[in-house]
């Protein structure tokens, strides 16, 4: 498994990460024998990114467990900001909340520091300077070595950005979203944006919660063992639908053409995006073992084309007009006959 820089900091992680968000996670998860063994098997493998969150019940605590004798082998990367108690205190991205977190995820992880210290969320009721101060007061004290973001829209990461560059104070050297063959809506502002800023990718959902497995059919109907089937939540509705169904069944047959299953050729696809890590969600060994065959698929021209064609976004967003306006700028045809501006 090859390792990337993530953004333009000095710390690399691996091109598949492990989710640990169904670790010890009744009903829908695995229980702590089996991530123990999931997490074992990923670092064998080559990975060295486990990416966890404090509103994951007792996934930090299992976690830390699972890392025993392994913690230099490895880049953790915990969350904060998800609701975790009652309190208005217990949730968001306040500094008093921020402190709390940390102590709180040290504890559990059972480590002196924490890698990669992410926002969960936007927390839009804190203000972004309160927040970051906190994250930089807590990279100044070694509790967390570097600070990344998770599911801002683009104009608040930027200012978040900005924000620091002028208080001269942590920066986030990562961004964590939501990303696959259905859910393509981050290349609309983020990736250039993330580009541009050096920041690092990393993709959450890269089977769109089960819907890229081959395990769905058309209407919804399907496996009922996948995170789609036994947990149901809002964020469904974005891959759970008419356009979701078509993409699921499109990669069902490009994959029985190349002899992988859809999974691996929706993470092959990943691979071949400007995402340095992919976060897989594997609940049992043979989840996990399909996964990393991925790393073996090479996708051929005429298939990234396929793909491409029955999943690119919908032109109808503004960015696509403006894109031929920056075109005209370096030098393009006006969008009207003639020159424009004369």
């Amino acid at each position: 498994m090859q390792v990337r820089r993530l953004g333009r900091s000095g710390l690399y992680v691996s091109e598949f990460a492990l989710g640990a968000m169904t670790f010890g996670m009744p009903g829908w998860g695995c229980d702590e024998a089996t991530a123990t063994r999931l997490v074992h098997r990923y670092l064998d493998a080559g990975g060295n990114l486990l990416d966890t969150a404090d509103g994951y019940l007792r996934s930090e605590e299992i976690c830390g467990r699972a890392l025993k004798g392994r913690r230099a082998d490895t880049v953790v990367a915990t969350k904060f900001g998800m609701p975790v108690g009652a309190g208005p205190h217990d949730r968001g991205t306040s500094r008093i909340h921020v402190k709390r977190a940390c102590e709180e995820s040290l504890r559990r992880l059972q480590t002196d520091h924490i890698d990669l210290y992410q926002v969960h969320m936007d927390d839009e009721a804190t203000p972004l300077e309160e927040t970051i101060a906190a994250l930089d007061d807590l990279v100044r004290e070694g509790k967390v070595l570097y600070a990344g973001a998770s599911n801002f829209r683009a104009y608040r990461l930027m200012k978040a950005l900005a924000i620091s560059d002028r208080m001269r104070a942590t920066r986030f050297i990562s961004f964590q979203g939501q990303y696959n063959l259905i859910v393509r809506t981050l290349e609309r502002e983020h990736f250039r944006l993330i580009e541009e800023e050096g920041l690092g990718f990393i993709s959450w959902s890269p089977l769109a919660a089960g819907m890229l497995t081959g395990k769905v059919a058309s209407g919804g109907e399907g496996d009922a063992t996948t995170r789609l089937a036994q947990r149901p939540t809002p964020l469904d509705a974005l891959q759970k639908n008419e356009h979701g169904f078509a993409v699921a069944e499109g990669l069902k047959g490009a994959a029985a053409e190349m002899g992988c299953t859809p999974a691996q050729l929706a993470l092959a696809w990943q691979r071949s995006r400007p995402v340095t890590s992919v976060i897989l969600g594997a609940r049992t060994m043979e989840q996990l073992e399909d996964n990393l065959a991925a790393l073996d698929v090479t996708i051929p021209p005429e298939i990234a084309t396929e793909l491409e064609d029955a999943t690119r976004l919908s032109d109808e967003y503004p960015g696509a007009f403006l894109d031929l306006f920056q075109g005209w700028l370096r030098g393009g045809t006006g969008l009207l006959s003639g020159s424009i501006g004369r």
